[in-house]
């Protein structure tokens, strides 16, 4: 009789520690999937801050046509910049001239051009990419015949975790983060 009472003690310790261990392994899987979502947001962010804060850039201090620096685009954001000096703008394959980024809703990414090149994935898991361009006075500006008066874009990303969580009911289980950030490049107020 002792035997089957110190059984049944153990087998209730053995099913609480395994209980245990099962919450803290999703625990963990989810806290996981949560930072490398928001290291995968931060991570494009911080590439695009840099990138943008090079429009126009034009070490040898010539005069740009229209159509250097950001370029107005709904759809896609398009940054120029004269980075080796000679006074154009190259839009050759691979060339840091020309950059669009832009969101693939279905693959969900943000995708990076360089030139006429092909596009790279940049981020995953980002179900929303915007960005919003202003003039010198705050307001908004909404049109391709307004590319030269930008002089802040505003970017926001947001991303949500690879896989479901299943005690997350909230989204059909996946988590989102989003991160946005106002940009002033110091080049286009020339």
């Amino acid at each position: 009789m002792e035997l089957l009472v110190s059984m049944s003690i153990g087998l209730v310790v053995l099913a609480a520690l395994a209980k245990t261990f099962s919450v803290q392994s999703r625990q963990n899987t989810a806290e996981e999937q949560i930072a490398q979502m928001q290291q995968n947001a931060r991570a494009a962010l911080d590439l695009m801050v840099r990138e943008i804060q090079m429009a126009k850039y034009n070490p040898a201090g010539s005069a740009f046509s229209s159509g250097y620096g950001v370029t107005f685009n709904s759809s896609q954001l398009e940054i120029k910049a004269d980075m080796d000096g000679n006074g154009s703008i190259s839009t050759s394959s691979g060339s840091v001239e020309d950059i669009i980024y832009a969101h693939d809703s279905t693959n969900l990414q943000i995708t990076r051009k360089l030139g006429s090149g092909g596009a790279e994935i940049v981020a995953d898991n980002i179900t929303a990419f915007s960005f919003s361009y202003y003039d010198t006075n705050g307001a908004a500006v909404s049109s391709l015949a307004n590319s030269g008066n930008i002089r802040k874009v505003t970017v926001s990303i947001t991303a949500r975790t690879a896989r479901p969580d299943p005690s997350f009911i909230t989204n059909s289980g996946y988590r989102t983060y989003q991160i946005s950030a106002d940009i002033t490049p110091p080049n286009m107020a020339l």
